[in-house]
């Protein structure tokens, strides 16, 4: 079954659109500044989702614009003007950055109480990516599915009831029966970027589970993957994930993203191909990405929030 990240998205973003208009009356607007280095075109994608829906919840997205000839003290700089300004609550540095920039320099300049992506080591806030994937588990977890569910089209599209699972970086579970959920299914994460992989990779282990983890270097990946339960596959190649990869039930969660020759946005399998092998899966488009520009946007309001 098709997860809906659209609708658990929304539902995230309609009680944050809420709590924007009670920071309105006591004078706060949240300000999220957007550092865009170059003029990649899937960070101006991805930019764009980040200014739509914050702009439909009322807060500010400002964009800085920055050439891929600007050196990295100019651009710490930039990030220091941000840190000061009191009237901005989150700074994000869009990745990819270019090879001349020290990311771990950059993530550091941020001050931890505004670094609303989580790449600081100290940072407040659980890094959206992360907690888009943990939503998405917890909510199959609380469903209850697939056994109620076991006679619906494995086509079927499901959004589920909105749950929280993370109150800023620290994992709340009502119960241990999640993660003893989430220990018995045996997770495999494919991939240790620092915009996908890794951040769920950390995510599991503040929570003491230990993730299999699959890299260009893994040997005899199909037997750790033929076993896994769960399986995020955060790379942004085509059929990274193949069919005969997979066990009868899997849950299927796609993180990496590729534009496809037709000019689309596509994940790392085809969703024709396992959509009759996994018992869940996101789709690409539509399944992590609206979470985790909504899990940013929580951030954010945390953030100013805080303030108060």
């Amino acid at each position: 079954m098709i997860i809906d990240g659209k609708q658990l998205a929304n539902e995230i973003l309609e009680g944050l659109k809420s709590r924007v208009e009670k920071l309105k009356k006591k004078k706060i607007t949240p300000h999220l500044a957007v550092v865009l280095v170059g003029s990649n075109p899937s960070s101006i994608a991805y930019v764009n989702q980040k200014e739509i829906k914050g702009q439909d919840i009322g807060v500010k997205v400002t964009v800085k614009n920055i050439s891929t000839n600007i050196g990295q003290s100019q651009l710490l700089k930039t990030i220091e003007q941000l840190n000061n300004d009191n009237n901005v609550h989150g700074i994000i540095v869009q990745r990819p950055l270019p090879e001349s920039i020290d990311t771990n320099k950059v993530s550091l300049t941020i001050k931890p109480n505004k670094d609303v992506d989580g790449f600081h080591p100290n940072s407040k806030f659980q890094s959206p990516i992360a907690s888009a994937v943990l939503k998405i588990l917890e909510e199959i977890y609380k469903s209850g599915l697939p056994s109620r569910h076991s006679g619906e089209r494995s086509d079927s599209r499901i959004s589920l009831p909105q749950r929280v699972g993370w109150t800023g970086r620290f994992w709340t579970s009502q119960n241990d029966g999640f993660k003893k959920w989430l220990i018995s299914k045996k997770i495999v994460v494919i991939g240790k970027g620092e915009t996908g992989g890794k951040p769920v990779i950390e995510m599991f282990r503040k929570m003491n589970i230990e993730p299999s983890i699959i890299d260009s270097k893994t040997p005899n990946t199909q037997s750790l993957t033929k076993t896994a339960g769960i399986i995020i596959s955060a790379v942004g190649k085509p059929n990274v994930v193949k069919p005969e990869m997979l066990k009868k039930g899997v849950i299927l969660i796609g993180v990496g993203l590729h534009r496809g020759d037709d000019g689309k946005l596509h994940g790392d399998y085809d969703e024709e191909k396992i959509k009759n092998i996994a018992s869940f899966y996101t789709p690409t488009p539509g399944g992590v990405g609206p979470l985790n520009v909504a899990m940013l946007l929580k951030n954010l309001v945390v953030a100013a929030t805080q303030t108060t």
